[in-house]
């Protein structure tokens, strides 16, 4: 099998061609959107972070930035620098210039400011879309897939359709040899003990284990039970009683498939292959850009109340589980697995659907969010205060 993608000077293989526009800091962030007002073709990373916080933070906002724009889904990148930021905008130019991308930069202060700064921007912006726009998809195998998964604005008929048919595509993608990030550390709290079983290793299964104690550790620090915030009112309303019972749910979407390893956030997929977690929270702006850094050409995203957000980089596929939300959102919802609620599909027939769906995507088809412009979901997931 083969889908149509964009093969990298590094090897990667995209399902988009998107010029990045990437402010490296909040306060270039205006001159950014500027930019990508007024150049067709760009995408801008728009997130909240970059000055005032605690090193180890800076440095974690650096490589998600470097590994936004080193994404095989970007064509070509503009790093925008305030000039006087906390992260290393230098890095971020130079990670992304050693995949043989076009990128270029420019430094607000040392263009003598924001008006100076967005007319460099818009002119260096259609350099580089005039320097990747010729670019043509090529034939790869499947191998080469590299899928993200989700479930978010979940009720009582996720956990039985649709991220059971996300777990039947996960499960066939690693068989065809690909790979499958899942995340949301904090929703796998009370069946951590299923996932660490699943793990090729002890010591895999240990730090399955270790996430999930740090995230609740982090809660407990502030003096509050993860339960208070787990699951959200949201998720109550649609049937689900307790973070356990959430849990269990969730995880269905990871498939069967042993996992191999556990990635920090802001890690890129390299040469992994086969069923792996990353470690992030369960946020929609958090964990889409977590998976959008890791190199994921897509996401599969499994809903029972109607989560309708995007990416700017990366098509979400939105599979929804509830047939009543399906109808009453049918512009925003991509698949309707509650038709396994209603008894006339089973998850094989559904999951048939959606992996044939997400080769469509991964050729170049829209997505409901793309094709309504709801894809500007993204912030950074930090650790310490800003100070």
């Amino acid at each position: 099998m083969e889908f149509m993608g964009f093969v990298r000077p590094d090897g990667k293989v995209g399902s988009r061609n998107h010029v990045a526009v990437i402010p490296s800091v909040v306060c270039a962030a205006d001159v950014a959107q500027a930019i990508v007002r007024q150049v067709p073709g760009t995408v801008g990373f728009f997130h909240h972070q970059g000055c005032c916080q605690l090193p180890p933070d800076l440095d974690r906002v650096t490589r998600t930035l470097a590994a936004l724009g080193c994404s095989p889904n970007v064509g070509a990148a503009l790093v925008v620098s305030l000039g006087c930021e906390g992260t290393d905008h230098q890095q971020v130019y130079e990670a992304i210039r050693a995949t043989g991308k076009p990128v270029e930069i420019i430094h607000i202060q040392e263009l003598g400011g924001p008006s100076r700064g967005i007319q460099a921007g818009i002119d260096a912006a259609r350099r580089l879309v005039c320097a990747v726009s010729g670019l043509q998809r090529q034939p790869v195998d499947v191998s080469n897939i590299v899928m993200s998964i989700k479930c978010g604005a979940s009720d009582s008929t996720s956990g039985m359709a649709s991220n059971c048919v996300i777990g039947y595509v996960a499960d066939k993608v690693v068989d065809c040899g690909g790979t499958v990030l899942f995340g949301e550390t904090t929703e796998f709290l009370g069946a951590e003990h299923i996932l660490a079983r699943r793990a090729v290793s002890e010591e895999v299964g240990q730090k399955i284990l270790g996430i999930v104690d740090a995230m609740e550790r982090r809660a407990k620090s502030l003096g509050c039970d993860m339960r208070k915030g787990q699951p959200t009112p949201g998720n109550i309303a649609g049937g689900l009683s307790t973070i356990e019972e959430k849990s269990l749910g969730a995880i269905m979407k990871s498939g069967s498939r042993p996992i191999q390893g556990v990635l920090e956030y802001d890690d890129m997929v390299t040469d992994q292959k086969g069923l792996w977690i990353k470690d992030t929270p369960g946020r929609e702006p958090e964990i889409l850009t977590g998976m959008g850094c890791s190199g994921a050409q897509c996401m599969l995203f499994s809903t029972g109340r109607g989560a309708p957000q995007g990416f700017p980089s990366m098509p979400v596929v939105k599979i929804c589980g509830n047939p009543h939300t399906f109808e009453h959102m049918r512009e925003d919802m991509d698949l309707n697995a509650g038709c396994i609620i209603e008894g006339k599909k089973s998850i094989e027939e559904v999951g048939e659907e959606a992996f044939a769906l997400m080769l469509r995507t991964l050729s170049g088809a829209m997505t409901k969010n793309e094709a309504i412009g709801y894809v500007s979901a993204i912030d950074i997931y930090t650790l310490g205060p800003v100070i």
